[in-house]
């Protein structure tokens, strides 16, 4: 197949062409070219928000479509507004970040949306795919984490495991967070193809299971062999904080997690990590590396000064 990926030279992006290559598909990459696309793919550069760039784009005849790196209603107009409409599937990263909060876990698709959340112009992305019928598939996952991980998650904790035995958490680390595999979420996006039941349909994606903050950590130090028992956890009040010292945690402030019961269900889709495999195969193939690195901390301080 003929294949297009918005985004594919970094974490989900190149997880996915890898497994694409391998399959022997003809693979476009349109990405800024920040970082090198991977061999047996093509790429092209450029900037998704300019007309002029995405028209390079105009004449060729794609199969899928993977859009990885799109954020706002604007960026998904622009793109399928300017290429072949007869692409057969265009597979969206969304994300659970879309949904309201809400006192009854997991969290399902048909839940409240949040209309002032960070994430809602991937909503607005999927409810105009549905109002035009574009043939689309998307999945929301929660935290993705795995090796090449860009956002500081798994290695915001191992980093102060290893340095300082000592990691800030959010009261007793009581609030639940959910955590799924970067290679989990592209096996789906490429199953999905093969399954009718996934067009035009919207999925969490994630892992099976959520976990306490403070179980995260635990199992963090287990995969970085520190005794739990040398951990010391460093308990901070998060209802004063303001929200730039909000973003010095990883993790959100609240409960967060979701049902995957849907896509298990209309995938045949099961995670292959659980997140003790899971974090191992980031610490041995990404954390390990940087071992003798110096890590900075001092983003720490704002969750205990405001």
């Amino acid at each position: 197949m003929k294949i297009l990926v918005m985004g594919g030279t970094r974490f989900v992006g190149k997880s996915l062409v890898q497994k694409l290559i391998l399959q022997n598909h003809d693979i476009d990459i349109f990405t800024r070219g920040n970082n090198p696309n991977p061999k047996g793919s093509n790429l092209i550069k450029g900037d998704r928000n300019n007309l002029e760039d995405i028209l390079k784009l105009k004449n060729k005849k794609y199969d899928i479509v993977f859009d990885i790196s799109g954020r706002e209603l604007s960026q998904t107009k622009i793109l399928i507004e300017n290429i072949n409409e007869n692409f057969d599937r265009y597979v969206y990263v969304s994300s659970a970040g879309v949904y309201q909060d809400n006192q009854e876990l997991p969290i399902n698709e048909k839940d409240p949306i949040a209309k002032d959340s960070r994430h809602i112009g991937k909503y607005e992305s999927e409810k105009w795919l549905i109002d035009n019928k574009i043939p689309f598939t998307s999945f929301r996952p929660t935290y993705i984490y795995g090796p090449g991980n860009y956002n500081k998650i798994e290695n915001w904790f191992f980093e102060r495991i290893v340095s300082l035995k000592k990691v800030p958490i959010p009261f007793d680390g009581s609030l639940i967070t959910q955590l799924g595999h970067v290679s989990d979420l592209t096996d789906a996006m490429i199953k999905c193809l093969s399954q009718i039941k996934t067009k035009n349909n919207i999925y969490n994606c994630s892992g099976e299971k959520g976990i306490t903050i403070k179980g995260l950590v635990m199992i963090c130090a287990d995969v970085c062999n520190i005794d739990r028992n040398d951990i010391e956890l460093l308990s901070f009040d998060y209802r004063k904080l303001d929200t730039k010292s909000r973003k010095s945690f990883p993790i959100r402030l609240k409960h967060y997690h979701t049902s995957i019961s849907k896509i298990k269900e209309d995938l045949d889709w099961e995670p292959k990590y659980n997140l003790i495999n899971g974090l191992q195969n980031s610490f041995q193939n990404d954390f390990k590396s940087k071992l003798n690195a110096i890590f900075n901390f001092d983003s720490d301080n704002n969750l205990f000064n405001s």
